[in-house]
């Protein structure tokens, strides 16, 4: 019995497939990732090297919904990466939703499309901002407590970054949190 030798696919023609496959513009693929219009026609058409900038290929990778290790030019970090369990959340309901990583991508203003790029790969934290949380949390249908959950854990790790021991100040971060619950929910 033979068996078949699989050839692996090279870098370059993977985007080009998955650009077809999914009816997305060069053009928008470039803003996702952070790279010139030019950069990805010379990637695709191989006049340019694949790029082995770990950033690069990880933006790559998270569009196209695959690990970066999925091609040949990725170098895995020394330092692992750690992902936050709200971006977990956030994929998880990508996926609940039937959303792809473009689809959901295409929600957002094409300016934003690049910061929720860093922010799925784990490179960003999730924003502070409750406004932003709160569209990602409506395009995703995803419950306002949830909402209110992860940007209550993100505002407690900036306070702790900042120098407050949360912990000493607890009745203060506790009457902080409900007052802003109240007020989120007034305004509801």
């Amino acid at each position: 019995m033979k068996t078949k030798q699989i050839i692996p696919q090279k870098s370059s023609e993977k985007v080009a497939s998955f650009l077809n496959k999914n009816a997305l513009h060069k053009r928008d693929f470039a803003e996702m990732i952070g790279v010139t219009l030019s950069y990805v026609y010379n990637l695709i058409d191989e006049t340019v090297p694949f790029s082995t900038r770990g950033t690069t290929i990880e933006r790559i990778a998270t569009v196209m919904d695959i690990e970066p290790d999925e091609f040949a030019e990725y170098k895995i970090p020394q330092e692992p990466i750690f992902v936050d369990e709200s971006v977990t959340m956030i994929k998880d309901y990508i996926k609940m939703n039937k959303h792809t990583i473009v689809s959901f991508l295409k929600t957002f203003p094409r300016k934003k499309r690049l910061e929720i790029v860093d922010i799925l790969r784990g490179a960003l934290p999730v924003p502070i901002d409750y406004k932003e949380l709160q569209l990602i949390g409506k395009t995703l249908n995803i419950p306002k407590d949830d909402i209110f959950a992860m940007w209550e854990k993100r505002l407690k790790q900036v306070l702790e970054s900042s120098g407050m021991n949360i912990f000493a100040n607890s009745e203060l971060v506790s009457a902080m949190f409900l007052c802003a619950k109240k007020y989120i929910n007034d305004k509801a």
